[in-house]
Protein backbone atom coordinates (compact mmCIF):
# COMPACT_ATOMS: atom_id res chain seq x y z
CA UNK A 1 0.00 0.00 0.00
CA UNK A 2 1.06 3.31 -0.69
CA UNK A 3 -1.24 6.24 -0.39
CA UNK A 4 0.93 9.43 0.14
CA UNK A 5 3.74 11.56 -0.58
CA UNK A 6 6.33 14.26 0.47
CA UNK A 7 7.47 15.40 -2.90
CA UNK A 8 10.41 18.21 -2.02
CA UNK A 9 12.45 19.44 -4.94
CA UNK A 10 15.36 19.99 -2.88
CA UNK A 11 17.38 17.44 -2.21
CA UNK A 12 15.42 15.06 -4.62
CA UNK A 13 16.98 16.95 -7.24
CA UNK A 14 20.68 15.97 -6.22
CA UNK A 15 19.40 12.04 -6.67
CA UNK A 16 17.98 12.89 -9.95
CA UNK A 17 21.05 14.81 -11.03
CA UNK A 18 22.70 11.41 -10.21
CA UNK A 19 20.74 9.26 -11.65
CA UNK A 20 20.02 10.85 -15.18
CA UNK A 21 21.66 14.85 -14.48
CA UNK A 22 18.47 16.42 -14.26
CA UNK A 23 16.99 18.92 -11.96
CA UNK A 24 13.25 17.91 -10.15
CA UNK A 25 10.89 21.14 -11.30
CA UNK A 26 8.46 20.81 -8.23
CA UNK A 27 6.36 21.84 -7.04
CA UNK A 28 7.20 21.11 -3.33
CA UNK A 29 4.14 18.60 -1.83
CA UNK A 30 4.40 17.24 2.00
CA UNK A 31 0.99 15.85 1.87
CA UNK A 32 0.91 14.40 -1.98
CA UNK A 33 -2.59 12.28 -2.49
CA UNK A 34 -4.01 9.52 -5.08
CA UNK A 35 -5.29 11.91 -8.33
CA UNK A 36 -3.21 15.05 -7.24
CA UNK A 37 -0.23 16.06 -10.25
CA UNK A 38 3.23 14.15 -9.23
CA UNK A 39 6.28 14.64 -11.50
CA UNK A 40 7.74 11.01 -12.69
CA UNK A 41 10.46 9.94 -15.01
CA UNK A 42 10.12 7.79 -17.85
CA UNK A 43 12.09 7.93 -21.37
CA UNK A 44 10.72 9.81 -24.64
CA UNK A 45 10.20 7.95 -27.89
CA UNK A 46 14.01 9.02 -28.79
CA UNK A 47 15.03 6.80 -25.35
CA UNK A 48 16.34 9.73 -23.60
CA UNK A 49 14.58 11.08 -19.82
CA UNK A 50 12.44 13.26 -18.71
CA UNK A 51 9.98 14.65 -16.49
CA UNK A 52 6.71 14.57 -16.87
CA UNK A 53 3.35 15.51 -14.51
CA UNK A 54 1.09 12.66 -14.00
CA UNK A 55 -1.93 12.16 -12.68
CA UNK A 56 -1.47 9.53 -10.02
CA UNK A 57 -3.88 7.03 -10.34
CA UNK A 58 -3.91 5.37 -13.60
CA UNK A 59 -6.52 5.70 -16.16
CA UNK A 60 -6.08 2.58 -18.87
CA UNK A 61 -6.21 3.92 -22.54
CA UNK A 62 -8.77 1.77 -23.28
CA UNK A 63 -11.57 3.15 -20.85
CA UNK A 64 -14.45 4.88 -21.92
CA UNK A 65 -13.69 7.97 -19.01
CA UNK A 66 -11.45 8.11 -15.71
CA UNK A 67 -13.21 6.76 -12.81
CA UNK A 68 -12.27 6.06 -8.95
CA UNK A 69 -14.95 3.48 -9.21
CA UNK A 70 -11.53 0.98 -8.71
CA UNK A 71 -8.39 1.54 -6.70
CA UNK A 72 -5.73 2.76 -9.35
CA UNK A 73 -3.04 4.33 -7.69
CA UNK A 74 -1.09 1.32 -6.66
CA UNK A 75 -0.69 -1.81 -8.49
CA UNK A 76 0.86 -5.38 -7.11
CA UNK A 77 4.12 -6.30 -8.53
CA UNK A 78 3.33 -10.02 -8.44
CA UNK A 79 -0.16 -9.43 -10.41
CA UNK A 80 0.21 -6.47 -13.03
CA UNK A 81 1.37 -8.43 -16.11
CA UNK A 82 -1.86 -10.40 -16.13
CA UNK A 83 -4.25 -7.65 -15.01
CA UNK A 84 -6.77 -6.02 -17.77
CA UNK A 85 -5.93 -2.75 -16.69
CA UNK A 86 -2.23 -2.75 -16.15
CA UNK A 87 -1.01 -5.41 -18.32
CA UNK A 88 -0.32 -3.50 -21.31
CA UNK A 89 1.35 -0.64 -18.95
CA UNK A 90 3.82 -3.43 -17.76
CA UNK A 91 5.47 -4.29 -20.76
CA UNK A 92 5.72 -1.04 -22.46
CA UNK A 93 5.25 1.92 -20.57
CA UNK A 94 7.63 2.14 -17.03
CA UNK A 95 8.48 5.33 -15.22
CA UNK A 96 10.32 6.02 -12.07
CA UNK A 97 8.47 8.29 -9.25
CA UNK A 98 10.45 10.55 -7.23
CA UNK A 99 9.35 10.83 -3.96
CA UNK A 100 11.32 12.42 -0.60
CA UNK A 101 9.34 9.64 1.45
CA UNK A 102 6.34 8.36 1.77
CA UNK A 103 3.11 7.81 4.14
CA UNK A 104 1.73 4.49 5.61
CA UNK A 105 -0.53 4.04 8.90
CA UNK A 106 0.35 1.43 11.33
CA UNK A 107 -3.09 -0.15 13.38
CA UNK A 108 -2.00 -0.36 17.06
CA UNK A 109 -4.22 -0.74 19.63
CA UNK A 110 -7.46 -0.36 17.17
CA UNK A 111 -6.23 3.00 16.03
CA UNK A 112 -4.64 3.84 12.65
CA UNK A 113 -1.21 5.94 13.61
CA UNK A 114 0.31 7.25 10.64
CA UNK A 115 4.64 7.17 10.16
CA UNK A 116 6.25 8.78 8.01
CA UNK A 117 8.95 6.62 5.93
CA UNK A 118 12.23 8.18 4.60
CA UNK A 119 15.30 7.23 3.49
CA UNK A 120 18.22 7.38 6.53
CA UNK A 121 20.75 8.70 4.75
CA UNK A 122 20.28 9.71 1.07
CA UNK A 123 18.18 12.29 -0.88
CA UNK A 124 14.90 10.57 -1.64
CA UNK A 125 13.22 7.31 -3.34
CA UNK A 126 12.93 6.01 -6.92
CA UNK A 127 9.84 3.74 -6.82
CA UNK A 128 8.64 1.81 -9.33
CA UNK A 129 5.51 3.01 -11.79
CA UNK A 130 3.38 1.82 -14.94
CA UNK A 131 2.08 4.93 -16.82
CA UNK A 132 -0.88 5.32 -19.23
CA UNK A 133 -2.05 7.75 -21.93
CA UNK A 134 -5.58 8.22 -21.98
CA UNK A 135 -7.69 10.20 -25.25
CA UNK A 136 -10.84 11.73 -25.09
CA UNK A 137 -12.44 9.83 -28.17
CA UNK A 138 -14.87 13.45 -28.37
CA UNK A 139 -12.63 16.12 -27.24
CA UNK A 140 -9.20 15.06 -28.15
CA UNK A 141 -8.25 15.82 -24.19
CA UNK A 142 -5.48 13.37 -23.44
CA UNK A 143 -4.75 12.72 -19.74
CA UNK A 144 -1.46 10.96 -18.60
CA UNK A 145 -1.37 9.03 -15.15
CA UNK A 146 0.39 6.43 -13.42
CA UNK A 147 0.16 3.55 -10.89
CA UNK A 148 3.11 2.83 -8.10
CA UNK A 149 4.06 -0.86 -8.19
CA UNK A 150 3.74 -2.50 -4.79
CA UNK A 151 5.06 -5.79 -3.17
CA UNK A 152 4.88 -7.62 0.14
CA UNK A 153 6.55 -5.84 2.98
CA UNK A 154 9.86 -6.84 4.58
CA UNK A 155 10.06 -7.87 7.86
CA UNK A 156 11.22 -5.01 9.23
CA UNK A 157 8.34 -2.87 7.35
CA UNK A 158 5.22 -5.33 8.47
CA UNK A 159 4.56 -3.54 11.59
CA UNK A 160 3.55 -0.56 9.68
CA UNK A 161 1.68 -2.23 6.61
CA UNK A 162 1.58 -5.76 5.17
CA UNK A 163 2.13 -4.04 1.95
CA UNK A 164 4.78 -1.59 0.62
CA UNK A 165 6.25 0.03 -2.54
CA UNK A 166 8.91 -1.11 -4.75
CA UNK A 167 11.92 0.97 -4.36
CA UNK A 168 14.65 1.11 -6.77
CA UNK A 169 18.51 1.04 -6.21
CA UNK A 170 19.80 3.74 -9.00
CA UNK A 171 20.95 0.52 -11.30
CA UNK A 172 17.65 -0.79 -10.45
CA UNK A 173 15.93 2.22 -11.45
CA UNK A 174 18.00 1.97 -15.14
CA UNK A 175 17.11 -1.12 -16.03
CA UNK A 176 13.12 -0.71 -14.75
CA UNK A 177 13.27 1.90 -17.79
CA UNK A 178 14.79 -0.02 -20.12
CA UNK A 179 12.49 -1.88 -22.64
CA UNK A 180 14.88 -4.23 -23.18
CA UNK A 181 15.06 -5.32 -19.62
CA UNK A 182 12.87 -8.19 -18.64
CA UNK A 183 14.25 -9.71 -15.51
CA UNK A 184 11.76 -8.23 -13.27
CA UNK A 185 11.23 -10.89 -10.93
CA UNK A 186 14.28 -9.84 -8.74
CA UNK A 187 13.90 -6.09 -9.49
CA UNK A 188 10.10 -6.27 -8.01
CA UNK A 189 10.56 -8.33 -5.16
CA UNK A 190 10.42 -7.45 -1.59
CA UNK A 191 13.38 -5.62 -0.54
CA UNK A 192 14.66 -2.24 0.82
CA UNK A 193 17.42 -0.90 -1.27
CA UNK A 194 18.85 1.97 1.28
CA UNK A 195 18.41 2.11 5.46
CA UNK A 196 15.09 3.82 6.16
CA UNK A 197 13.82 5.57 9.04
CA UNK A 198 9.69 5.12 9.81
CA UNK A 199 9.38 8.25 11.75
CA UNK A 200 5.72 8.51 14.04
CA UNK A 201 3.52 11.55 13.32
CA UNK A 202 0.75 13.44 13.91
CA UNK A 203 -2.60 12.91 12.65
CA UNK A 204 -2.13 16.21 10.79
CA UNK A 205 -1.38 13.99 7.69
CA UNK A 206 -4.70 12.18 7.85
CA UNK A 207 -6.07 15.47 6.05
CA UNK A 208 -4.84 15.58 2.52
CA UNK A 209 -5.59 19.23 2.53
CA UNK A 210 -2.53 19.93 4.95
CA UNK A 211 0.29 20.28 2.81
CA UNK A 212 3.07 21.81 4.74
CA UNK A 213 5.51 20.95 6.95
CA UNK A 214 4.34 20.10 9.61
CA UNK A 215 3.08 16.81 8.37
CA UNK A 216 6.76 15.66 8.22
CA UNK A 217 7.20 16.73 11.69
CA UNK A 218 8.07 13.81 14.62
CA UNK A 219 6.33 13.43 17.29
CA UNK A 220 8.01 10.07 18.80
CA UNK A 221 11.10 8.06 18.03
CA UNK A 222 12.13 7.08 14.48
CA UNK A 223 12.31 2.77 13.76
CA UNK A 224 15.50 2.14 11.88
CA UNK A 225 14.72 -0.46 9.24
CA UNK A 226 17.84 -1.50 7.36
CA UNK A 227 18.28 -2.52 3.72
CA UNK A 228 17.17 -5.85 2.80
CA UNK A 229 18.54 -7.48 -0.23
CA UNK A 230 16.49 -8.92 -3.48
CA UNK A 231 17.25 -6.74 -5.92
CA UNK A 232 19.55 -6.95 -8.78
CA UNK A 233 22.63 -4.61 -8.18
Amino acid sequence: MCGRFNVTSDPLSQLLMELVGMTHPGPDNFNAAPTEMITVLRLDEAGDPELVPMRWWLTPYWTKAPSSKYSMFNAKSETAHKSPAFREPFKRRHCVVPVSGFYEWARLQGQKLPYYIKPHDTHGLLLAGLWDRWRNADTGEVMESFAVLTSAATQSMQFVHKRQPVMLGLVEAHRWLDNGFTDFEALLSSHLPVALDAIPVSTYVNNARNKDTRCVEPIGTPVLLTPVGGGTA
